[in-house]
């Protein structure tokens, strides 16, 4: 991992969609609130989302950096650096 994630970084978490695909998955802004010490890539975020906050804390989970596949397609629940302009 070239960066390492520390607290109060903003990064991209990939939302799930719902099931049944009406939602599909989309980029949200999320700023890192904890991070693992013995794996960095895990991190726990707090997602802005348009209607409101989500959490995804560390300690139930958190989500781990995405790794691309190279398609170029991501997996929903992971969290990656933002893209450069």
């Amino acid at each position: 991992m070239s960066r390492i994630p520390t607290v109060g970084r903003v990064v991209h978490y990939l939302a799930r969609g719902s099931a049944d695909g009406v939602f599909p998955p989309v980029c949200r802004a999320a700023h890192v609130t904890d991070v693992d010490p013995d794996d960095p890539a895990r991190i726990g975020v707090a997602v802005v989302n348009p209607t409101g906050l989500f959490f995804h804390p560390l300690d139930a989970g958190g989500c781990t950096l995405d790794g691309t596949d190279p398609a170029g397609a991501r997996t929903p629940g992971s969290w990656h650096w933002p893209e450069r302009a």
